[in-house]
């Protein structure tokens, strides 16, 4: 009897010494697993978003952090991104960093992520929704003044302007048409056309050659970013015509454009840091540290005056 008591109490040892190794791998897996951070972006097809990636790769490989990034084929495919974000959450990651294309059609989706108690940072396109831990990014509003302001420093007052919006719905962009044309009508200037072109150089061009069409005495043009404002700039110089055309993102290839004198100018944001940032802040709200609850990236004026020094820097980060 002593004996068979001994053998119950040595197979109850064991069970309970497999049982506490099987919890901690299962606590060592859930901590990885904890620290595993997916990015959404608007669409990784575009160079302002490859420099989005750029940084949170670099923040990923700094701070020893997995991190996957996301993106749909282009910026006019919302719904393929709300996917994207809903099979994002149905992984459980530690923590989401997302750039929404439209917020008001995500925000629910937002919600469901901090009901399972996942960390919901937002970059470059703010969103309205209380439960995120802090918004990272431009203040696109802003950055449409200063270009308004730019713009409009090159043209005379009761000038004509054209603007080219992105995706409807993109309120990033929206904001920066909104700034852009509040300087611009400031400052006498007839906002004579106001089209969206998807983010699009092809849609852009198109849009451009139909607005020239309209009214040929259009003299200035604000692209809410530096792709469709080398779509509208191709447009005009198939017309042989002299237009400043400003964007916004600063680009590698509109600051190239702008060193050639073509492009007049760009409202640079800084994508990399808004990268790197997400990643970085994603993991402290993972181990409970504090976030600030807004993080201004910044902006910067590029003209042909300082287009070299930011494509040096372009270059650094694309290496």
């Amino acid at each position: 009897m002593k004996k068979l008591m001994i053998l119950f109490l040595s197979i109850g040892l064991l069970i309970g010494i497999v049982g506490c190794s099987n919890n901690v791998a299962s606590e060592g897996e859930s901590e990885n697993k904890n620290e595993n951070i997916i990015v959404v972006l608007k669409t990784l097809s575009s160079p302002y978003w490859k420099y989005v990636e750029a940084g949170a790769k670099a923040a990923a490989e700094d701070l020893g952090v997995d991190v996957t990034i996301l993106g749909p084929s282009s910026e006019a495919q919302v719904m393929e991104q709300v996917n994207m974000i809903e099979d994002s959450i149905n992984q459980n990651p530690g923590a989401l960093v997302v750039s929404p294309t439209q917020p008001n059609t995500v925000v629910p989706v937002f919600e469901f992520a901090t009901q399972s108690s996942i960390p919901v940072l937002l970059i470059d396109t703010d969103a309205d929704f209380e439960g995120k831990v802090t918004f990272i990014g431009t203040d696109n509003y802003t950055a449409g003044k200063e270009a308004g302001k730019l713009l409009a420093s090159m043209l005379e007052k009761g000038d004509k302007v054209a603007l080219i919006g992105g995706a409807l719905g993109n309120t990033a962009m929206d904001a920066r048409l909104k700034g852009a044309k509040e300087e611009l009508e400031k400052a006498g200037m007839i906002i004579a056309a106001e089209q969206p072109a998807d983010s699009d150089k092809s849609k852009a061009m198109s849009v451009m050659e139909n607005i020239l069409q309209t009214d040929p005495d259009i003299k200035g043009v604000f692209s809410a970013n530096d792709d469709m404002a080398i779509g509208a700039l191709r447009a005009i110089e198939a017309k042989g015509l002299d237009i400043p055309v400003i964007g916004t993102d600063g680009t590698k290839e509109a600051v190239e454009s702008i060193l050639e004198g073509k492009l007049a100018g760009t409202i640079a944001q800084s994508p990399y840091q808004m990268g790197y940032q997400g990643v970085e802040n994603a993991l402290k709200a993972i181990k409970g540290e504090e976030v600030e609850q807004r993080i201004d990236s910044g902006i910067d004026i590029i003209t042909k005056e300082n287009a070299e020094e930011q494509l040096e820097f372009i270059n650094s980060i694309s290496e």
